[in-house]
């Protein structure tokens, strides 16, 4: 709203400068009155397509493997040097001491969230890739991509993720602003306030909404920001995002063929182009996992399950809360077979392989999970997952079965990590019970959720 932005020569820039509400008229006739002239109210187009595919929510949700009981945390940052990725950050309550937040707070989430009852993406500003070169934005937050974190393409894909959101944790950036505005509850991890117009909607966010604090746990101010969110909260905010919602298609293309000077197409309604349907992303975890598990019934068969990844920088600080620690009754590592860390396959306890079961370079099940026992000795059981919902295991003592998670009411498949019930019948198996007495099926927990997950023999169990 600026004159440096607005004007050249003290004249104008823009025949037209397009504003999404009449709040933005006032603050433009205030700071530079030379560019008022040239306002025209006509809505947000990028409004208009995430409240058209609202509707979508559960296929977004699904498109990044979000399972159930999962919640999906939302990382955004814009590009300035005072936002969630920048280099400026003081000591403040939203982002106490210097340095990049973003690269610590990223794989500290994948680590301290257990990993089956959130999912995090990240949604940066294009600006942050292009100044940096993609390169080295992933190399800046690899640990955290290993760690399970998913990036969201610079371009496409953020509305959606906003959409699937349970929380967002943002900055100053319009996409934590869109986000308010369809009600997802918001935590600001950065907010320069003094340098945002204080008249501005997004100055009212950040007094509105509650900071993140660097000390302390993470999980609970997440959860804090979710728990304590009501519905209308930012209703205000959402009546400031444009005057004209849905309308905006109709209004530019009014502009658009004024300026050009023809007549708009007759019997041709403006039409937006509709949000896609990501392709299926579910988060990908190749650092060691450490698993805390218990028994909790032998009739019928019930396992508690919880996982975390396991960074290179954790500490008993991020590990885990000594509740998880005290009520787990056993715990075990599992590592992914294309893990950075090859060393540890050689002490892990569980192994894991993903791929279809009919690649021909690594399956069929059968054929890996007995070669990975072999080599890896001190390994108890292995796991290809060769499905959403399913997987094969082999135990250390010759069982080969099939684990497949029992389908939703609606038919679709149970989401979940499917190395959660190769974990959890390890721990069945190491509680000193027998795979039979497992029975057709078992009930996987994690935090909240049960998993219905049957047990199928692959050929004549082991007497």
């Amino acid at each position: 709203m600026s004159p440096e932005w607005l004007l050249q020569d003290g004249r104008p820039l823009a025949a037209d400068t397009v504003l999404s509400h009449p709040e933005q008229l006032q603050r433009l006739t205030s700071s530079c009155p030379e560019a008022a002239p040239t306002a025209v109210l006509a809505g947000d187009p990028c409004y208009d397509r995430i409240l058209a595919a609202l509707p979508q929510r559960d296929r977004f949700r699904r498109a990044l493997g979000v399972g159930p009981g999962q919640r999906l945390i939302v990382v955004s940052s814009t590009w300035s040097p005072r936002s969630l990725f920048g280099d400026d950050n003081g000591e403040t309550e939203a982002g106490a001491g210097r340095g990049d937040l973003l690269p610590w707070l990223l794989p500290r989430l994948a680590t301290e969230l257990p990993a089956d009852e959130y999912r995090t993406v990240a949604v940066l500003h294009p600006n942050i890739w292009h100044g940096h070169g993609p390169g080295q934005v992933r190399a800046w937050l690899d640990s955290a991509q290993r760690a399970g974190l998913s990036l969201v393409p610079p371009l496409e894909g953020w509305r959606q993720a906003l959409i699937a959101a349970d929380c967002v944790l943002g900055d100053h950036s319009s996409v934590t602003y869109y986000a308010a505005s369809i009600g997802v509850p918001v935590l600001l991890g950065a907010f320069p306030a003094e340098a945002l117009d204080p008249l501005s909607p997004v100055a009212a966010l950040g007094r509105t909404a509650p900071k993140l604090l660097r000390r302390g746990s993470l999980r609970a101010q997440v959860d804090q920001a979710m728990a304590a969110h009501e519905h209308g909260r930012y209703a205000g905010l959402a009546e400031q995002t444009s005057s004209s919602p849905g309308e905006s298609a109709t209004l530019l293309r009014r502009l658009f063929y004024g300026l050009i000077g023809i007549a708009e197409p007759d019997g041709r309604p403006a039409l937006l182009a509709p949000l896609a349907l990501p392709p299926y992303e579910p988060a990908r975890r190749t650092v060691p996992i450490r698993v805390l598990t218990r028994v909790v019934s032998a009739d019928p068969p019930e396992v508690v399950v919880v996982r975390r990844a396991q960074a290179d920088f954790e500490t008993e600080q991020t590990a885990g809360g000594e509740d998880e620690y005290e009520y787990a009754a056993a715990a075990h590592t599992a590592v992914d077979e294309e893990a950075r860390e090859a060393g540890r396959l050689r002490i892990a306890d569980v192994v894991v392989r993903r791929a279809d079961e009919d690649d021909p370079r690594i399956g069929p099940p059968g054929a890996w999970t007995s070669e990975a026992l072999a080599q890896y000795p001190y390994c108890g059981l292995t796991a290809y997952i060769d499905g959403p919902d399913r997987c094969v295991v082999r135990t250390r003592e010759g069982d080969l079965v099939r684990l497949t998670a029992v389908a939703g009411p609606d038919g679709r498949p149970d989401l979940c990590d499917p190395a959660v019930y190769a974990s959890a019948l390890y721990a069945w198996t190491g509680s000193g019970k027998s795979l039979l007495e497992a029975g057709p099926e078992i009930t996987v927990w994690t935090g909240a959720t049960a998993h219905r997950v049957t047990v199928e023999y692959i050929g004549p169990p082991r007497e």
